[in-house]
């Protein structure tokens, strides 16, 4: 059985080749990439017939399906991205993939080789005028759908192309997933909508922009928002707002635009919210000078292992600016900054949750923070109420029912 398979697979590559080729040498191959799905399987199915007249119907229609996934799609990946159980796709090298389902992660077959790995993420890049070779072996880039494509390649990646893809969501996950139940997520709404700048730490996978954009259904749809990252992820739902998102250096390693100069460049464009997708460098400094001089309601995260952490990441991450400044200064300006911060991880079961809570304390050269909630077997536990004065003076006060 297992040398029929091996046969079968070998003649179907053997087709898939052939159509490959008369089509490459058809006049009107432009065109069919581009037409609708209908046209281009019907011209797939021609061509497979003119290879193999005696093929089988099942065999046939899973071969013109194939076929129209390696044309206008992503090969091998594509029924892959369109299972929405998918959340995240992973290529190890030749022969080995994985997915990510409800948060855990199992091996799914893939045939696909080295070089229908570089085919698939060329298709990607080409048009972003991006490139991946021995000379530039990483990439990242987004596709059409949103989702967020990292790619590394041999030297780099030793046991051949890594290609890592994750998906987002059609829907956008409430904030009452990630507690439910739970007056935290009543508070959090409470503090977006008031103004309170808000940091969401937590480490890689942990859901961090996930609860990003589940937050931000709190801002008023009056409100003019910007958001700044260096791969667009956020789905924003309000009429609203402007997309800024970094651009890489070309080919010849010009043209860069980072996520500092966007951060700059928002203040300039009136803007009542500021959502940064993450803070991961100079840009640091430039956020915390918008929050301290009047731009009140900023959302972003940032990896960290905790609240605390993440503060002081925060701090850190301002001396990339190359801005000599004191770090004391720096520690006022984050406790000035930035209100409360959420601390959001994956458990082993691979649920996303909010374990903590934390408001800052504004302590002059200290860094330091003050339980709101903390976790306690799957409950998020009032721990104290929070003493930071109001952003907006039109801001209801914070229910005192959420912490008694």
């Amino acid at each position: 059985m297992s040398a029929a398979r091996s046969a079968t697979r070998d003649a179907d590559g053997a087709l898939r080749r052939t159509v490959h080729q008369r089509l490459i040498g058809s006049e009107s191959v432009e065109q069919l990439v581009g037409a609708p799905s209908i046209e281009l399987r019907r011209r797939l199915g021609d061509l497979l017939h003119e290879a193999d007249p005696l093929l089988a119907d099942d065999r046939h229609e899973r071969l013109v399906r194939e076929l129209a996934d390696e044309v206008a799609g992503l090969g091998p990946l594509e029924p892959l991205l369109l299972d929405p159980s998918i959340t995240e796709v992973m290529v190890n090298g030749t022969g080995s993939c994985f997915v990510e389902r409800a948060g855990r992660l199992e091996p799914v077959p893939v045939a696909l080789d080295d070089a229908g790995v570089m085919r698939i993420v060329e298709r990607i890049i080409a048009p972003l005028g991006l490139r991946l070779d021995r000379a530039s072996p990483m990439v990242d880039a987004r596709l059409p759908d949103g989702s967020r494509l990292h790619a590394v390649i041999p030297p780099l990646a030793v046991d051949g192309p890594c290609v890592t893809i994750r998906r987002f969501g059609a829907h956008a996950i409430a904030l009452e997933d990630f507690t439910p139940g739970d007056r935290g997520a009543a508070f959090l709404g409470w503090a977006v909508a008031a103004g309170w700048n808000v940091l969401v730490s937590g480490g890689t996978s942990s859901g961090k922009t996930t609860l990003l954009n589940a937050l931000s259904g709190a801002i008023d749809a009056t409100e003019r928002i910007i958001t700044i990252e260096e791969t667009a992820e956020l789905r924003l739902e309000q009429p609203h707002v402007v997309r800024l998102e970094a651009r890489p250096p070309n080919a010849e390693g010009a043209g860069a635009v980072p996520v500092r100069d966007l951060v700059r460049t928002a203040l300039r464009m009136r803007p009542d919210r500021i959502l940064v997708g993450e803070v991961r460098g100079a840009e640091a400094l430039d956020l915390l000078q918008a929050l301290n001089t009047g731009h009140e309601g900023a959302l972003s995260t940032v990896h960290a292992n905790g609240p605390v952490d993440a503060l002081r990441r925060l701090a850190t991450l301002t001396l990339f600016s190359g801005v000599a400044l004191p770090f004391a200064a720096i520690t006022d300006q984050v406790a000035a900054a930035v209100d409360v911060v959420v601390q959001v991880e994956r458990g082993r079961s691979g649920a996303r949750a909010i374990v903590a809570i934390a408001e800052v304390l504004s302590e002059r050269g200290a860094i330091g923070t003050r339980p709101l909630f903390a976790r306690v077997g799957g409950t998020l536990t009032p721990a104290g109420a929070p003493d930071r004065p109001l952003r907006r003076r039109d801001a209801p006060a914070p229910d005192p029912s959420w912490f008694g």
